[in-house]
């Protein structure tokens, strides 16, 4: 028995990570909401004992991600439902029946085949440009032997946004979260699956570039075969 593959990695937080992480914890708990300011930098720096560099870093960072909204002259807001507001918006999907994460998972394929198809159709040099940082992103973590979870989900969101369609943007926001990750914690781990899911990742993005909406979708179905044939064993 393979006793190895039970221990996890342990991560060290970086101070960007931190600040990042306690920004999410309060917009999940209800006390920062859609609409709310921060405080300027230099007093979240001062209280967090922590530099203004990191504090922008992590602010540029949860705004790539759709959490924050700097506006002129009126600071940073909380933009909405981000990354971080979604964990437990669903039922816990260990909690749920199986055929209902079967379902789930059907579901999340038939609006990521649809949302790349547009995605192709629509996009923006702007969509493909943070659909490329997002692909670097998640290649970077994969590179590291991270499972990149929210850089996985960060490229399919933005895949979303350059659809153009902003009620299947946030039913993916609803939905693949918790696919995503019940998945990458439940399946067995198997060499070189990242990797592929990296490949495959290219492909799409390529197909995007290409405007090729129908080898999008067919790439895209492709990418998420093997979360779905989980699902059928469950």
């Amino acid at each position: 028995m393979d006793v190895l593959k039970n221990f996890q990695e342990i991560s060290i937080e970086t101070p960007v990570d931190k600040i990042i992480r306690q920004i999410r914890e309060l917009i999940t708990s209800g006390q920062l909401n859609p609409g709310d300011r921060l405080p300027p930098e230099r007093k979240l720096a001062e209280k967090l004992g922590v530099g203004r560099t990191n504090v922008r870093d992590a602010i540029k960072k949860l705004e790539f991600y759709g959490i924050l909204k700097t506006l002129p002259q009126s600071g940073t807001i909380v933009a909405g439902i981000g990354i971080a507001a979604l964990e437990g918006l669903i039922t816990d999907v260990l909690k749920m029946e199986n055929s209902d994460f079967k379902a789930l998972v059907e579901t999340r394929i038939i609006l990521e085949a649809e949302s790349v198809k547009l995605a192709a159709e629509r996009r923006t040099e702007e969509d493909i440009k943070n659909i490329k940082m997002a692909l670097d992103a998640y290649e970077y973590q994969v590179e590291a032997g991270s499972q990149a979870i929210e850089e996985d989900l960060l490229f399919h969101l933005k895949i979303a946004e350059a659809s153009k369609n902003s009620v299947l943007k946030s039913l993916m926001l609803i939905i693949i979260p918790d696919v995503i990750k019940e998945f990458k914690q439940l399946e067995i781990c198997r060499d070189g699956r990242y990797y592929k899911a990296l490949e495959e990742h290219k492909v799409i993005f390529h197909h995007i570039i290409k405007g090729e909406p129908e080898k999008a979708a067919a790439a895209m179905r492709i990418h998420l075969s093997g979360v779905l044939e989980y699902s059928k064993t469950l």
